[in-house]
């Protein structure tokens, strides 16, 4: 089923120019359009489905700095202001606020690695706290168990999944842009190597700048302008129980099951790793630059079903601009979940949490996760042509670091100095071999 989501409305008429397109209304592709207008740019939003219903409204809400990868946290500690940033300037509730992150463990090696990464975060001025086995067995007692230790990082926080993207974006109009709903991009129109134009299924907007956050789409799309994007998507299981239970922390990770409050008072259940490898013809074709990471992951995937090539968001086909899509034959990418793994996630987070005995079951989905092969984004404004910024491959980090990423993309377009380092996201660095050289945080 669709997970819990915000609606909004669509602006009424197609622009027939814009300073810039963003193709994509997920968080980055929302968040990067309301940076944008908020510079006076003349922005449109366009979504072949609804803002935020594919993996930016089934993701746990998670916005933290907590074990990041070096080259993401200075763009993760500058989201969690950036979440408040927005959320004050536009009146909107986002569901964001700073509840602290809470990981528990009996894995004396896993304690050790966070400890490592607590060490290389002071470095960055980020702060974490280290807790011993009392502190963590206090910290979680909701859990009934002793636990031998964990961490606790005060300044993380959480946001709510279905409404940042939708809010963010009905602000993208409230600052003079325009959001347009089921409106799929077909394409790009090009002069002499530079962007002229992108072509929608309901017209054409001529603009010399197009952000393409497509998340699982973005290959495929690049595909039709013969830009080779490693990008591979597992499909993710997570469910949400009614309000009721008591004394549970709001963000809870454990190597059984994640928690996260929601906004109406129940509890998001997810377990980290968890998903399914659905096949596609590419991933097949990007299949060598993806081993070392399934390699390292065999453990908690295991291998789907026919889903990912029904969908068609990972298609290696060409389509004309003057035809429907494999977008517009596909809105929302919606898979169904596992039952045997909504039952299992259920059964464990009732196990260790007995508080959730009794609260019945709300709802179940299941997200295409976007990956590269190194685990980071690709935020690169020279990844095509002139004028063509590709923003993907958010490998489950996307919903937490969007502001930043959005901020980011704004600065690159508008030719601003970046608000954070970038080089590491080019898309360069996936066909060099550089994706090997993961960086030990």
């Amino acid at each position: 089923m669709p997970a819990p989501l915000v609606t909004i409305q669509s602006s009424t008429h197609l622009p027939a120019q814009a300073d810039v397109v963003v193709i994509g209304g997920g968080i980055v592709g929302a968040c990067a359009a309301y940076f944008l207008a908020r510079r006076g740019l003349q922005v449109a939003l366009v979504e072949k489905g609804r803002i935020g219903a594919e993996q930016s409204s089934r993701n746990w809400g998670w916005c933290r700095q907590q074990n990041r990868d070096a080259r993401e946290l200075p763009m993760a500690t500058q989201s969690l202001s950036l979440w408040e940033e927005i959320s004050a300037e536009t009146g909107a509730d986002l569901g964001f606020r700073r509840c602290g992150l809470l990981y528990l463990s009996d894995d004396e090696a896993e304690i050790a690695g966070w400890a490592k990464w607590r060490d290389f975060a002071a470095t960055q001025g980020v702060t974490t706290h280290m807790l011993t086995a009392a502190e963590a067995s206090a910290r979680g007692a909701a859990t009934g168990k002793p636990w031998k230790g964990g961490v606790f990082s005060p300044s993380d926080g959480i946001a709510d999944p279905a409404r940042a993207a939708p809010m963010i974006a009905a602000a993208v109009i409230g600052r003079g842009g325009t959001v347009h709903q089921f409106c799929a991009a077909r394409g790009l129109e090009t002069e002499g190597g530079k962007i002229s134009a992108v072509v929608t299924e309901h017209g054409t907007i001529r603009t010399r700048q197009v952000v393409l956050a497509g998340g699982a789409w973005a290959s495929s799309f690049c595909r039709q302008l013969g830009i080779a994007f490693p990008q591979s998507s597992v499909r993710s299981p997570i469910l949400s129980v009614m309000p009721g239970a008591k004394g549970i922390p709001d963000a809870l990770h454990t190597s059984a099951v994640s928690v996260t409050r929601r906004g109406d008072g129940g509890y998001t259940l997810a377990v980290s790793g968890l998903a399914s490898i659905d096949p596609t013809l590419q991933q097949l074709r990007f299949a060598r630059s993806f081993l070392p990471m399934f390699a390292k992951r065999w453990r908690v995937l295991s291998p789907g079903n026919l889903s990912g090539l029904k969908a068609g968001h990972e298609t290696l086909k060409r389509w004309a601009l003057d035809q429907p899509t494999p977008m517009e034959r596909m809105r929302i990418l919606d898979p169904r979940p596992s039952r045997r793994a909504i039952e299992m996630i259920l059964e464990r987070a009732r196990q260790l949490l007995p508080e959730l005995a009794t609260i019945p079951m709300q709802a179940a989905w299941a997200g295409y996760i976007d990956s590269t092969p190194d685990g980071v984004p690709v935020i690169d404004p020279e990844a095509g042509p002139e004028g063509f910024l590709l923003a993907a491959g958010f490998s489950g980090h996307g919903f937490g670091i969007g502001p930043g990423a959005g901020r980011l993309i704004a600065d690159l377009v508008a030719g601003d100095r970046p608000s954070v380092a970038h080089r590491q996201y080019a898309l360069s660095r996936l066909s060099r071999g550089a994706w090997g050289k993961v960086s030990e945080f």
